[in-house]
């Protein structure tokens, strides 16, 4: 059984002290590192960073945005990000709890980022948060995470069946069309992990 959002919100409460240091896998620096290079906010422009965690893609991009919102479901998470953001004396970025389905916030935001956590949700449940993410009105989502390429490897497996709900990028890129965004870029990291650039078909 999947684990709830509040086992999940325990458990990275207890782990936040530690988890930058534990997030050194390649492959997540180069995702980390492709969301941050593909969101490119301007000046004026507001990010909304979903499952934020310690504020990796959030603080890497306030010194270029107008404003950053993290939103997750730790307070041990959002308490180290917000040490960090005091520390580098940035004063456009705030934390708060948030989810995928109900990021509580209801201000203008023109790109929302996420990286390496809507692989918890299953996959009715991504469907409906990139349809939530789709009506705050961004003109760009950049979403990093383990997905599902091709067919995994049993042997090598990127992630954790009793924590993690990887989808494939079908999936994904039918839920993002779904919601009225193309996806403009798709780069795969690993065979379970990668980043997808979708922009708002409109233009706005």
């Amino acid at each position: 059984m999947k684990k709830t959002v509040e086992e999940h919100a325990a458990r990275f409460d207890d782990h936040a002290a530690e988890y930058d240091e534990s997030q050194n896998s390649e492959e997540y620096k180069a995702c980390a590192s492709l969301v941050i290079e593909h969101a490119d906010p301007g000046p004026e422009e507001t990010v909304l960073d979903l499952g934020c965690g310690t504020g990796a893609i959030a603080l890497a991009l306030a010194p270029d945005a107008g404003r950053v919102v993290g939103r997750d479901i730790s307070e041990g998470m959002m308490e180290r990000a917000r040490e960090k953001a005091a520390e580098r004396g940035l004063n456009n970025v705030e934390f708060g709890e948030g989810r995928f389905r109900a990021p509580n916030y209801d201000g203008p935001v023109d790109i929302v980022t996420s990286n390496f956590a809507m692989h918890h949700l299953a996959n009715e449940e991504k469907r409906e948060a990139i349809s939530v993410i789709a009506d705050l009105g961004p003109r760009k989502i950049v979403l990093g995470d383990v997905m599902f390429f091709g067919q995994p490897d049993p042997e090598e497996p990127f992630y954790s069946p009793e924590v993690d709900d990887p989808a494939t990028v079908g999936t994904l890129v039918e839920a993002f069309t779904g919601a009225g965004f193309a996806i403009t870029h798709a780069q795969r990291v690993h065979d379970q992990v990668g980043v997808l650039v979708a922009e708002r078909l409109d233009g706005r």
